[in-house]
């Protein structure tokens, strides 16, 4: 019997042939940890007795949470991460170089990779043809120590996708409704393994927002086949000799097999406050929105930020509603000042925010008020995501977001197109 992606990387990294549902001890090639998960995590190392960190090229802290720091005790947890990177050699990306999924993928990712985050949307990596995977801090630790960590080999659900994407409808769509199709906890513990002829053409940015969604349905992580469009985004990083071609066996055998016609597709969003809630955008009605953000790790890439700019340029945001935009990396922002991108959005009545987490996480930048609705590119709109338990998250595509910033209500961005 052949191997999904999952059984085929965790078997290299066994060096033994594994199949679902074995307990395995496997090498890990990335472990990462960000400024709210990494300071347990060094309390954890420490604890252990740890005294050298196994691979330290490839052991991250990231300051993205709170990136500048809002408060004096997140500012002291900054100070422990800086001065554990340094001791141990580890590396530091520092405020305002951007979010841990996606710095972690533009440098260090690869396929065939083990990446263990203590972050549940770690899982973003899968869109390189790695296994990628959140963890709690002390596994997390451990793993920095020894270089491997253990888990169970999960079980897969094909996902199948076929037909064509129509105009206005973006991956983000297809993983919210495939979300609202599993339930929050429809794929627990599975790896959700995309294929099909849409898969195959969709760009690597595209399968990003895909991967990192997927834990949104329970699921352990979210996978591509490493290809073509793979090796072109690495190319795009300066890594193409990071890239080799990693495919499931045509015999592999899957749990769940689970068909989606990309065709009848439409602009979906997630209403409050869980993310399967989702509704077909002709089903939404009439909702005003104070605030709109478009960035986070699910969707403040270079590519999302143009679509928006495209969309609003030569208009003005709606009067009552702010506009927010944080670009995912340096890179990004980088990208987007040369290209004029981020000039249209601040034409547009957008305030642009240091690269990180932003108003996602609700820990500063961009909290909501007592009873305010935000229209979100972000991945979660649990009940106080952004900082108020009071206010509501609704998740849409950058193309809802953009179109919504317009007209101060959630719209459908097939009008404005």
């Amino acid at each position: 019997m052949g191997q999904t992606l999952s059984e085929k990387i965790l078997s290299d990294k066994c060096d033994g042939p594994v199949k679902a549902d074995d307990f395995i001890i496997a090498r890990t090639d990335v472990s990462l940890a960000q400024d709210g998960t990494g300071p347990l995590a060094v309390r954890q190392f420490e604890s252990v007795g740890f005294t050298s960190v196994a691979n330290p090229e490839e052991t991250l802290f990231f300051l993205d949470h709170a990136a500048p720091s809002p408060r004096r005790e997140l500012s002291n947890d900054h100070i422990r991460l800086r001065d554990f990177a340094e001791k141990y050699g580890c590396r530091l990306v520092d405020i305002g170089e951007g979010i841990c999924h996606q710095v972690a993928v533009e440098d260090h990712v690869k396929p065939g990779d083990l990446e263990v985050g203590a972050d549940s949307h770690s899982c973003m990596g899968g869109a390189l043809g790695a296994f990628a995977t959140g963890m709690g801090s002390t596994d997390v630790a451990v793993a920095m120590g020894l270089g491997r960590t253990w888990l169970r080999v999960p079980r897969t659900f094909k996902i199948e996708v076929t037909g064509e994407i129509p105009r206005g409808v973006q991956s983000k769509d297809l993983i919210l409704c495939l979300i609202g199709m599993l339930g929050a906890d429809g794929a627990t513990y599975r790896a959700l393994e995309f294929h099909g002829p849409v898969v195959e053409t969709m760009p690597v940015s595209d399968r990003l927002t895909m991967a990192n969604m997927s834990v949104e349905a329970g699921a352990k992580t979210g996978i591509f086949a490493s290809d073509e469009f793979t090796r072109q985004y690495l190319a795009a990083h300066d890594r193409e000799r990071d890239f080799k071609e990693i495919r499931p066996d045509p015999d592999a055998e899957y749990e769940r097999v689970i068909h989606i016609n990309a065709s009848e597709l439409v602009p979906t969003v997630s209403f409050p406050h869980t993310v399967d809630n989702t509704r077909p955008i002709d089903q939404v009605g009439d909702i005003p929105i104070q605030q709109v953000f478009i960035g986070s790790c699910t969707n403040g890439r270079l590519e999302d930020l143009r679509l928006a700019a495209k969309m609003v340029s030569g208009r003005k945001r709606a009067r009552r509603t702010r506009v927010i935009v944080t670009p995912a990396s340096q890179r990004v922002l980088r990208n987007a000042l040369d290209d004029g991108t981020i000039k249209a959005l601040v034409d547009f009545g957008a305030t642009v925010t240091t690269p990180g987490c932003g108003a996602c996480v609700g820990v500063h930048g961009g909290v909501l008020g007592d009873g305010e609705a935000c229209l979100a590119t972000t991945n979660r709109n649990f009940k106080g995501r952004m900082g108020n338990p009071e206010a509501f998250i609704y998740l849409a595509s950058p193309a809802t977001a953009a179109a919504t910033a317009i007209t101060g209500k959630i719209t459908d961005p097939r009008e404005l197109v």
